[in-house]
C-alpha cells in the first residue's frame, strides 16, 4: 500500500498510469465547469495540502523497498495554483527523497498562470516540472462561455505560450462534442485555430460524457443537443482537417472515444483523416468501440 493519503476519486491522465500520484492540493480551485464532474464530491473541496504532509508522504515512499520512482504526477486538479515558492519546495523534496525521478507533471488551469511569469515557470522547469496537462476544452469563446470554463481563446493561448516559452512540455486536451450540434462547426474550427497558434507537443481529444447525468450541464447550456456517433466523428474530422501542425503527437485513445487514433501531426494528418472518413462512411467496417466499452 502506498503511504499517501488519497481522497477518492483520484484522477490522472492516461499517460501517468505508472507514475507516483502525489497530492499537493485536493480538488480544483475553479470547479465551476458545467461539463466536469471530477471534483464535485463533497470530500473533494479545494484545499492545499500542508508542506508537512507532502514531506511526510515523500519520506514514507522513499523509505519503502520498491522499484525506484521515475515519474511523479502532482495531483489534484490544478497543483499549479500553488505559489512558485511552494512548488519549488515540493520539487526540492522530490529531488531529495526520490532522486531517480526523471519527470514531474501536473494538470494546469490557464488561470493558474496569470500571476506566474515565464521566468518563474522556467525556474520550475529547471527544478523538474517538465510536463503540464492543460484542458483547453475548446478554442471557441461562445462554447467556453456556455460551459462556464472561465477562460477564452486569448487566455488559453497566453497560458500555453507561457509554458512553451519556459520550456515546459504541453499536453492539450480538446473535448469532442462540447458545443453540441448547434456549435459543432465553430467549436472544431476555433479549436484548430488555437492549436495551430500554440503548436503544443501533445494533443488529445476525449468525448463529452455524463456519468452522473446531464442536469448540471443543461442548467448552464439548455440549448445543447448531443451529437450522435457520426456527428462526433465528423466534428473530429473537421478539427483535424483544420490543423496545421509541425510536430505534435496526437491521441484520441481515451476510453470515451468511439475511435482510437494515434499519430503525429502533421505527418499523419492524411492517414488519420482517411481512417475517420472510412469510419463515417462505413461504420460497420471500422474498429469502433462498442458502447459498453466507452466511459471515463
Amino acid at each position: 500500500m502506498i503511504p499517501i493519503r488519497y481522497i477518492e476519486p483520484v484522477y490522472r491522465p492516461p499517460s501517468e498510469a505508472h507514475s507516483l500520484i502525489l497530492p499537493v492540493t485536493d480538488g480544483c480551485s475553479w470547479n465551476r465547469c458545467s461539463f466536469c464532474e471530477m471534483y464535485t464530491a463533497p470530500q473533494k473541496a479545494f484545499r492545499p495540502r500542508s508542506p508537512a504532509e507532502i514531506s511526510d508522504a515523500l519520506r514514507a515512499v522513499a523509505g519503502r523497498h520498491h522499484e525506484p520512482v521515475r515519474r511523479v504526477f502532482l495531483a489534484d486538479g490544478d497543483a499549479l495554483v500553488l505559489s512558485t515558492r511552494r512548488l519549488m519546495a515540493v520539487l526540492a523534496e522530490i529531488r531529495e527523497h526520490l532522486p531517480a525521478v526523471r519527470r514531474v507533471s501536473s494538470y494546469c488551469l490557464a488561470r493558474n498562470l496569470r500571476n506566474k511569469s515565464v521566468a518563474e515557470l522556467a525556474e520550475l522547469a529547471d527544478a523538474g516540472l517538465t510536463l503540464a496537462y492543460l484542458g483547453a476544452e475548446s478554442g471557441d469563446d461562445e462554447v467556453l462561455r456556455r460551459v462556464n470554463k472561465g477562460e477564452d481563446f486569448a487566455s488559453t493561448r497566453d497560458a500555453l505560450d507561457k509554458l512553451g516559452a519556459a520550456g515546459i512540455t504541453r499536453s492539450v486536451m480538446i473535448v469532442n462534442g462540447l458545443g453540441g450540434s448547434t456549435l459543432s462547426a465553430q467549436h472544431a474550427e476555433a479549436s484548430a485555430r488555437l492549436i495551430n497558434a500554440v503548436q503544443p507537443e501533445y494533443l488529445s481529444t476525449l468525448v463529452l460524457s455524463f456519468p452522473q447525468g446531464k442536469a448540471r450541464f443543461m442548467t448552464d447550456f439548455p440549448q445543447w443537443r448531443a451529437l450522435d456517433r457520426g456527428g462526433l466523428l465528423q466534428e473530429l474530422a473537421r478539427f483535424i482537417e483544420g490543423l496545421e501542425l509541425r510536430r505534435t503527437v496526437f491521441r484520441s485513445d481515451h476510453a470515451s472515444n468511439w475511435l482510437a487514433l494515434k499519430g503525429t501531426l502533421g505527418a499523419d494528418k492524411a492517414r488519420l483523416l482517411g481512417t475517420l472518413r472510412q469510419a463515417i462512411e462505413h461504420p460497420e467496417d471500422a474498429a469502433l468501440r462498442p458502447a459498453w466499452a466507452r466511459g471515463l
